[in-house]
């Protein structure tokens, strides 16, 4: 049961790019989830409610890594599902329903695969954290790169 929610049912362990399926799912997940719960309630509720996610997929994904004996196995994608809405955490700039809001979103998605993907300044460091910490946090860290960029896109996109 834990390797299954690890990988999200077959998405991780019979589909081609499994991070980017776990990607899209998180992106879903915030779109049909985080959005409609968390974030009317204002960004302290958002925050508290994606870390409390972020540390349930520590410890899934730590024993979910156990179970298969591996470190990081490329089939475990809770970590890529939960780290995904902290892509748009804080962000004013996304209205969903406008081309510029839509934009925002698969722009905010593609700079998560992609910092998930070469995982540069310290990232691939994180990933050599133990457990679950090392499976989750590097994909927490490149959330926060993306939403940084996100951020000042939108930033500049507005002046």
């Amino acid at each position: 049961m834990i390797v299954e929610f690890a990988t999200l049912g077959p998405l991780g362990k019979k589909m081609r790019a499994p991070g980017t399926w776990g990607s899209a799912m998180g992106l879903l997940w915030w779109i049909l989830v985080v959005r409609q719960i968390a974030t009317p309630k204002g960004w302290r509720h958002e925050l508290a409610f994606d870390l409390l996610v972020v540390l349930a997929a520590i410890f899934i994904c730590g024993a979910a890594a156990a179970m298969l004996k591996k470190k990081d196995p490329s089939e475990i994608i809770l970590d890529e599902f939960v780290a995904m809405p902290l892509v748009f955490l804080f962000n004013p700039h996304l209205f969903l329903g406008t081309k510029v809001g839509f934009l925002m979103v698969i722009l905010g998605f593609l700079l998560f695969r992609l910092f998930d993907i070469i995982k540069p300044f310290g990232i691939r460091y994180l990933e050599g954290a133990p457990s679950g910490f090392g499976i989750v946090l590097d994909d927490v860290m490149a959330a926060f790169y993306a939403n940084l960029v996100l951020q000042l896109i939108g930033l500049l996109w507005v002046i």
